[in-house]
């Protein structure tokens, strides 16, 4: 199983770097065959902060075709979170993943683009829920039902609701691609 983690400019490493760490323990200490290649719009992807991620892929080299799954860490807008993470290219990836009911998870601000790309319209999702509120309305604005929850699963797809949230994607994730016993076994291991 091939797991593809999309890193956007402005991604935070708080919410990329639990995915990399629960698949892996999962591959390496337990032997379960999930692999995940880092993805971005440039093969040099500079997080929130500041801080250069070398990534495996370009989003022109990557295929839904070929991944079982997609997770997405949320960033920040003044680091230019959205210009990537709303720009079309993005968008129909996300859209190909969901026609194909594989599974998407994503961290705080992550499920905006899932929003904006129409792949939650009239499905329960949430997002960061702080300062007012302000991104689950936003949120809302691409008709999703807004469910003030950490961790909102719909189907295929998981959102939750803020950077302290990200491993429980993570896991969440993991369980959709091995199931519950074998997730559990990994969560234990980790000290969750």
């Amino acid at each position: 199983m091939k797991v593809l983690l999309f890193c956007a400019k402005g991604f935070e490493t708080m919410e990329f770097s639990p995915f990399i760490d629960v698949m892996g323990w999962a591959a390496n200490d337990y032997h379960y065959p999930i692999s995940v290649d880092t993805c971005g719009f440039t093969k040099t992807v500079v997080s929130t902060f500041n801080v250069p991620v070398i990534v495996d892929k370009t989003i022109d080299e990557v295929s839904a075709d070929e991944y079982d799954a997609l997770a997405i860490p949320g960033g920040f807008e003044e680091f230019g979170f959205y210009e990537e993470a709303y720009s079309e290219k993005f968008l129909a990836l996300i859209r190909a993943f969901d026609d194909s009911k594989k599974p998407i998870a994503s961290v705080c601000v992550a499920a905006l683009p899932l929003g904006k790309s129409g792949v939650l319209k009239n499905r329960k999702a949430t997002t960061y829920h702080l300062n007012g509120a302000l991104r689950q309305k936003q949120l809302a604005e691409f008709g999703v039902n807004v469910v003030n929850e950490r961790v909102v699963t719909d189907d295929n797809i998981i959102t939750t609701f803020c950077p302290e949230t990200a491993p429980d994607a993570a896991f969440e994730l993991l369980r959709k691609l091995v199931g519950d016993e074998k997730m559990l076994t990994v969560k234990h291991a980790m000290g969750f």
